[in-house]
């Protein structure tokens, strides 16, 4: 089955328009989702739409409000709410170009790719993504999608482009106020040393696969023996914890020590886990 487009509009850069589709970047198919379920009788517990007062209601009375003062709202029909123009409803314009080191990290939000609509857009498309790759700079825009309007970053991926939504100002903590308490004083040198070769010893490529969502797969398991399960004992499995010192007084120098002398194991390893205790 085809991915289908999460938005469709045009790029404008300038007089240049052209026609584009934005499609998720990511997804979250290895997530586990929960239900909540009433114990004595095994059954899911279902949530009903309910005024105070008046009791459960139908869905076709359910309209949009924004409270201005306490209990008081103004009402908004969706036909009022869609009727808000935006430009950027239907066209993404490039309006300021920056190299990407000059974005912090903690503003990425969300990415999608980007690719051209049809044949006609393509030769567009192709001069934008090249012009990019040579100046080596990031376009940014703002872009409606779901009911508010984006700041995003725009930046070559391959033959197409890959658009990043980003975080307002106001939207982003400074942390500087969260660091005020840590000392202004520098490490020692041997320590510093010993930190600086275990990172050395243990650098290698990025490669997202080679790390694994380790939390969801022993759920996984767990679910698959409960449900293989005839007994509804509790299973409760101990793991164990990465060794750590006893209290909060370690030997750091000694610790470095010793990492950098083992560091030669896998990173990802597992540790075995213990016995399994049963309730």
């Amino acid at each position: 089955m085809a991915a289908r487009a999460y938005w469709q509009g045009h790029l404008r850069l300038a007089l240049v328009s052209f026609a584009v589709e934005l499609y998720s970047a990511t997804r979250s198919g290895a997530t586990l989702s929960f239900n909540q379920i009433h114990r004595p009788t095994g059954k899911r517990i279902a949530y009903e739409k309910v005024v105070p007062g008046l009791g459960p209601i139908d869905r076709d009375e359910i309209i949009r409000g924004f409270e201005i003062a306490k209990g008081s709202y103004v009402l908004l029909e969706e036909e009022e709410i869609e009727g808000v123009k935006l430009e950027s409803k239907r066209t993404l314009e490039l309006v300021q170009f920056v190299d990407a080191c000059e974005i912090d990290p903690l503003y990425f939000e969300k990415p999608y790719y980007v690719a051209p609509q049809d044949e006609l857009a393509e030769e567009a498309f192709v001069v934008v993504r090249e012009a990019l790759r040579k100046s080596r700079k990031v376009a940014l825009g703002q872009l409606s999608m779901r009911g508010r309007e984006k700041l995003v970053a725009i930046k070559p991926c391959g033959k197409g482009m890959l658009l990043e939504t980003l975080r307002y100002a106001d939207e982003v903590r400074q942390g500087q106020s969260f660091f005020s308490d840590i000392s202004d004083a520098k490490p020692k040198k041997e320590l510093l040393d010993l930190a600086t070769t275990l990172i050395e010893q243990r650098s290698a490529p990025f490669d997202a696969a080679v790390f694994k969502d380790r939390y969801t797969e022993a759920l996984r398991k767990l679910i698959d023996r409960k449900a293989s399960s005839r007994s509804k004992a509790t299973i409760i499995e101990d793991v164990g914890e990465p060794g750590a010192a006893k209290g909060n007084v370690i030997d750091l120098m000694a610790a470095l020590k010793k990492s950098v002398g083992g560091s030669q194991s896998a990173p990802a390893t597992k540790s075995a886990p213990r016995k399994r205790k049963q309730a």
